[in-house]
């Protein structure tokens, strides 16, 4: 299917306040992610996978490799695979788009 609307696919909660909307291919992902309350935590982690994103509303700081930014609406981050970051809302029903390459695979295990 070449055409996904984000509010008709499933979510889960990564994290609490973390929801995000995994849409794949292939060989690319693509996950939404909302962080529904002011300082929501997606704490520091690190993966394999090369992620790109952009801020879609709201705000939430992310620290990448120990250097933190605000990321709003229009703001792109690019995270190299490996590389140690974390994010925290600072605004309710703050709203980014990730994209994975390749897909990760335990966003997308039970979910079609």
């Amino acid at each position: 299917m070449p055409f996904y609307d984000p509010k008709t696919r499933p979510s889960r909660e990564l994290f609490p306040g973390v929801t995000l909307t995994p849409i794949w291919g292939e060989h690319l992902m693509m996950s939404y992610v909302r962080f529904s309350f002011a300082n929501a935590l997606v704490p520091t982690h690190q993966h394999p996978h090369e992620q790109m994103g952009m801020g879609l509303e709201g705000e939430f700081e992310l620290i990448i490799d120990g250097e933190a930014q605000i990321i709003r609406a229009g703001t792109a981050y690019c995270i190299p695979g490996n590389t140690p970051h974390s994010a925290r809302s600072i605004t309710e029903n703050a709203y980014a788009l990730d994209i994975f390459y390749p897909i990760r695979e335990e966003y997308t295990q039970g979910l079609t």
